[in-house]
């Protein structure tokens, strides 16, 4: 599955476990783990976040390099 912008934090949050902890840890997205992220998608949380379209299409990249070397 390719992680886009419109990916549901919760589906991404169950699915890939590792991506999850990525987006914590190193870019802030707390809200991967909250109990409300099925309502949301990485797009919302990211700019919710503060982060601008450049970065985020940076980082759905990054995730999708990651998650295709696992």
């Amino acid at each position: 599955m390719e992680i886009t912008k419109n990916t549901n934090l919760g589906e991404l949050s169950r699915n890939y476990p590792e991506i999850a902890e990525l987006l914590q840890k190193d870019y802030g997205l707390h809200c991967v783990g909250c109990f409300a992220n099925v309502h949301d998608t990485l797009e919302t949380g990211l700019r919710l976040h503060g982060y601008q379209e450049s970065d985020i299409n940076n980082l759905i990249e990054e995730i999708n390099r990651i998650h295709a070397t696992s």
